[in-house]
């Protein structure tokens, strides 16, 4: 099922609001939701021609907007489908029940003899059609019955992505692609590192826009915008801010602003019984979004109001941080969602849009397009925060784990516009009129931030884990897809094998030995076949890991092979997944695949260095490079939650204990690149 009990429908009390019949016979609706390339249009399209019995092809999406759709918050943390496709489902429901309560009246039947067929409603001896009875308004009691899972013919069926047919076909789809009349063509001028104040202003002939220390050039063209840009920042100078430490992980140990306590169990009896004592240091680096296609925002302003177009994850809470910025009231912004290059975070996307409506004030009303380049995007989007990890356990004399510790050090792991007093746009820092910005923070638990997935969901008797939060960012840091799940899970299960192999146990076994949860034992035994088969051979190992994401999430075991010549590659990846009730199975998969291949570029490769500025200086995955990924989807009708972000944590995982059983040597540093495990085999 969807959901086990309908959730909250934020600020869209009224029918009207998110679902509305058209004179031409398709069905509106409005979602806070936005797509960024996960197909999750496809999957609430699906959830509500399944609530209101209409055809998939008459469901039409649209465009998330500050003007029309529902406040839903971000879309982030694999909740779209589990909070808002619970909000949407609700909503589809009473509308149905109202139209039926309509249809009863006019067709002189009881509620119990209708029956719907693609939006016909039909009686005993007559039938009206949604379209008739058009007009809908109402408050959303929530108390209509909802659809049983038994009853599905839409949901739980794979249907086709409905963004992907224009992609093919060339259209005009993503924000980049946006013309509109009279448009103008801006850049930013800023340098390639930190700064706090501009010095002196340099010499182009385009028209310069600056407030402070915030600088941009306006043209007609877009290759001269770039060439004035670029002319503009060579000959500026710029107070530079104090550079990122060199050893960040040291750094961060050494300016912890707070110490909590995530989890504490004390069972002092059991801790007594451990007779092997284990310990271990990971790190994780800062990771970039990588985002194929730099930030891209069109903003006009007309008169005292402002219209922009993003694609932003939270065009609501960039909408507070703008007003903010710009003295203006929210109701005199509409931020209206388009698609860009996926990124799974929170990259530039935010901030350029603050940096076209400053370009824009100096336009003349007319709208400016501002595209970052790639070296603005490594310089100055916010990045996933550097994490450092301190894991100590104890066996018994049986092998099993008695006592665990997990304690680790990290800026706070969002730093979204909208959720602070203060602005968090880099723009607003700049301005001359500057304001002070938002530390990155974490959303409390459970799902948290840096503590997101901190807490193992194996059964240990006596357990501690404890988060160091650092306040101070060398290097802004903010929502990157998982948050602190993907270095938390690593470390975990890193030293769930390592504690294996101290045990003398299967490494699966041992997993299952400290796992009562049905659900996450099914995922384990999934890869059994696959595990037990593996045969072995020089230079290649296999690996598994498991989490359940922010311990109410997803269900998801991974299996890696790889191999191991000058660098270490990875071969192949299986993994086990329990969604729930997948919405749309295809969609679900190609979910997971996407997770599978991201955490593994990061695992292998990725990790920021001073002056990154392009794909030379920060590589990613390469298309030969990637592993093919088996999916084997549990499907059952527990409630629906999101799928992208599982994986990432257990492949990490995965691929650092396959890197073990091949070459018998354990590297705690990620990314895993051929230098330290060299430096491992050399130790």
């Amino acid at each position: 099922m969807l959901a086990e009990k309908p959730s909250a429908l934020s600020d869209a009390r009224r029918l009207s609001q998110r679902v509305q019949f058209e004179p031409d016979g398709t069905v509106s609706i409005a979602s806070g939701k936005v797509e960024l390339g996960q197909g999750i249009l496809t999957a609430l399209a699906q959830i509500a021609a399944e609530e209101l019995d209409v055809d998939l092809r008459r469901i039409r999406l649209l465009p998330a907007s500050t003007a029309h759709s529902p406040d839903e918050g971000v879309t982030s943390g694999s909740l779209s489908i589990q909070d808002g496709g619970k909000a949407l489902r609700v909503a589809c429901a009473e509308l149905r029940a109202l139209m039926l309560g309509r249809a009863a009246r006019i067709l002189k039947a009881a509620p119990h003899e209708l029956a719907v067929e693609d939006g016909i409603i039909r009686g005993p001896e007559s039938s009206i059609t949604y379209w008739d009875l058009a007009h809908v308004e109402g408050e959303i009691p929530g108390a209509a019955p909802l659809k049983p899972a038994s009853a599905y013919r839409l949901v739980g069926t794979s249907a086709p992505r409905r963004d992907l047919p224009a992609k093919f076909a060339g259209q005009p789809s993503y924000l980049h692609d946006l013309v509109l009349p009279g448009m103008l063509h801006g850049r930013i001028a800023r340098p390639p590192y930190g700064f706090s104040k501009l010095i002196s202003l340099g010499e182009t002939k385009a028209t310069v826009v600056r407030d402070g220390s915030f600088l941009g050039v306006l043209a007609e063209r877009e290759e001269d915008a770039i060439a004035a840009a670029a002319k503009l920042r060579a000959s500026s100078k710029w107070e530079a801010a104090a550079p990122v430490p060199a050893d960040i992980h040291a750094w961060l140990k050494e300016h912890v602003t707070e110490r909590i306590v995530s989890k504490e169990k004390v069972d002092t009896s059991a801790k007594a019984r451990g007779e092997k004592q284990l310990r271990a240091s990971y790190t994780k680096p800062y990771i970039a979004h990588a985002s194929i296609g730099p930030s891209c925002a069109v903003a006009r302003w007309k008169g005292p109001k402002l219209e922009l177009w993003t694609h932003s994850q939270g065009i609501f809470g960039l909408r507070q941080d703008l007003s903010k910025v710009l003295g203006m009231n929210e109701a005199d912004i509409v931020v209206t969602h388009m698609e860009g290059a996926g990124c799974y975070g929170h990259n530039g996307a935010d901030d350029v849009a603050l940096d076209a409506a400053l370009l824009a004030r100096g336009a003349d009303g007319k709208p400016v397009r501002l595209q970052w380049t790639r070296a603005d995007e490594f310089a100055w989007e916010p990045y996933g925060a550097a994490m450092a990890f301190e894991l100590e356990a104890a066996l018994d004399a049986q092998g099993r784990i008695v006592s665990w510790r997990h304690e680790f050090w990290s800026n706070g792991h969002t730093h979204r516009p909208g959720r602070a007093t203060l602005p968090t746009l880099t723009a607003a820092a700049h301005l001359a009129k500057p304001f002070e910005l938002s530390p990155a923070v974490n959303p409390a638990l459970p799902a948290g931030g840096a503590d997101r997935n901190c807490i193992p969901l194996y059964d240990f008797a006596d357990l501690l884990v404890r988060n160091n939060y650092v306040r101070e960012m060398p290097l802004r840091s903010s929502s990157l897809r998982s948050l602190g799940a993907y270095g938390n899970v690593f470390a975990i299960e890193s030293f769930m094998e390592e504690c294996a192999a101290a045990a003398g146990t299967d490494a699966l076994e041992f997993r299952l030995n400290h796992l009562q949860d049905p659900r996450a034992r099914a995922v384990l035994e999934k890869l059994r076949a696959e595990w037990s088969s593996w045969k072995r051979a020089e230079g290649r190992g296999h690996g598994i890991a498991f989490a359940k994401y922010k311990n109410l999430g997803a269900y998801c075991a991974v299996l890696a092979e790889v191999e191991v010549t000058h660098e270490l590659r990875c071969t192949r990846l299986v993994a086990a997944v329990d969604v729930g009730l997948p919405i749309n199975p295809d969609g679900v998969i190609n979910q997971i695949e996407g997770g599978c291949i991201q955490a593994a570029s990061w695992t292998l490769k990725e990790a920021w260095k001073p002056g990154v500025a392009g794909w030379e200086d920060y590589p990613i995955l390469k298309f030969s490079e990637v592993p093919p990924v088996e999916v084997f989807l549990l499907k059952n009708e527990h409630a629906s939650v999101g799928a992208g972000e599982c994986t990432m944590g257990p492949t990490a995982a995965a691929i650092a204990n396959a890197l073990h059983d091949a070459l018998g040597v354990r590297v705690r540093d990620l990314p895993l690149t051929p230098e330290r495990i060299a430096a491992a085999i050399s130790t």
